[in-house]
């Protein structure tokens, strides 16, 4: 059952990184760098602070950071132990795929999906009673988390692996903001 797993993952990854197109590697080599999202943390960090009053804004603001930090840890942790070799580094690939970029580290799971689907989900679940729009910031970590086949570096069930961890994150961070908000309201 795992290896017919491993079998499915690997035929996606390469059908889907084989729908690239050098047409569109340069929007795709865009989208998967960090600082190319940098004007969405500016609209987020407004809107935390247009929403809520300065004490909750700063715990909003405090639990946005500790959301990406938790989810990086537990992705850096997770990468170290597993120890599963990239589709870039993986020599029998080589001839069937395309690679636009060349990390050596390990693949599963996918940081990018993790750390973007936290900080996506507590920001939605945080802002969602203000505005009904905000679940339009799942386009970014979609499109964030897609580049990341596109350009060769991380298999399907990497991306999987890395939303449903990203988004549970999310989720208990926001729980545990909320209590702790709540907490300063009772005083």
């Amino acid at each position: 059952m795992v290896e017919a797993l491993e079998k499915w993952d690997r035929e996606l990854f390469i059908y889907l990184n084989n729908l690239g197109s050098d047409v569109f590697d340069a929007f795709w080599l865009f989208v998967t760098k960090i600082e190319s999202w940098t004007f969405l943390y500016v609209i987020f960090l407004i809107l935390i602070w247009k929403f809520y009053k300065k004490r909750e804004a700063f715990w909003v603001t405090f639990f946005t950071i500790f959301t990406f930090l938790i989810s990086f840890g537990v992705k850096y942790i997770t990468k170290t132990s597993v120890q599963r070799l990239r589709p870039n580094n993986v020599p029998e690939l080589s001839e069937t795929i395309r690679v636009l970029q060349f990390p050596v580290d390990f693949s599963f799971f996918s940081g990018h999906a993790a750390v973007s689907f936290a900080v996506s989900s507590f920001l939605i679940f945080s802002l969602k009673k203000f505005t009904k729009w905000v679940y339009l910031f799942y386009l970014w970590p979609i499109l964030f988390s897609f580049s990341r086949i596109y350009v060769g570096v991380h298999f399907p069930s990497d991306i999987l692996a890395g939303t449903f961890i990203g988004f549970f994150i999310g989720y208990g961070m926001y729980v545990l903001q909320r209590r702790i908000i709540k907490g300063f309201e009772s005083d």
